[in-house]
């Protein structure tokens, strides 16, 4: 469940559940666990009906964790601040932290053999909007810092409380990632967005 070489996104102190987005259903269920996760290179039809996802954009390359809100999100590993802004549209992340980093990752997801040290970032979206005032561009984390806070429907583009998290090997433009690709560029996007398990680990 754990990835011992970095320290856990979401502390989890009680069982949670993992969704399958890929089969829709009109039956009614009620979500008893406290934590959730959403799968990364998932196509999620039915679910982004939003007008920023064109009604083409469904298939998710970022991993959800819900929990309650305010729930603390923790430095996977030292960084630093990129950027912070809102992503206001509806559906979008409300509140976005972007963190870089240069760290040594694991193989593949489950692997404790690592690469050579690269730079990538990450981005935290759907937080509480306190995020905005705690901290700087450029100011430095430490493993286990309190980044941010699992936001609310009113202030995290109107979703479930949870935080989106992605990686990218490309150096964001402004303090957004697409969380959801066209199913057409499904390749492109994981090559460029790697599995988030890489740093929270073997989450399923």
């Amino acid at each position: 469940m754990g990835n011992t070489m970095f320290h856990p996104t979401v502390m989890f102190d009680e069982p949670y559940w993992v969704f399958d987005f890929t089969k829709p259903t009109s039956a009614p269920w009620q979500n008893s666990f406290k934590y959730t996760v959403g799968r990364y290179d998932e196509t999620r039809p039915g679910m982004y009906n939003a007008e920023i996802f064109g009604n083409v954009r469904n298939h998710h390359v970022g991993i959800d964790i819900g929990g309650p809100i305010g729930t603390p999100i923790h430095a996977f590993a030292d960084g630093e601040i990129f950027m912070i802004d809102v992503n206001d549209e509806e559906g979008s992340y409300g509140p976005t932290l972007i963190t870089k980093h240069q760290v040594a990752l694991p193989q593949s997801v489950g692997s404790t053999e690592t690469g050579e040290v690269e730079t990538f970032w990450v981005l935290y979206g759907h937080l509480s909007t306190d995020v905005l005032d705690s901290w700087s561009i450029g100011q430095t984390f430490t493993k286990g810092s309190v980044l941010a806070h699992i936001g609310n429907e009113d202030e995290n583009g109107g979703w479930a409380p949870h935080v989106h998290v992605q990686m990218s090997r490309n150096k964001p433009r402004v303090c957004d990632l697409p969380g959801v690709v066209a199913i057409e560029h499904r390749n492109d996007a994981l090559r460029d967005y790697p599995d988030p398990r890489l740093i929270l680990g073997e989450l399923y």
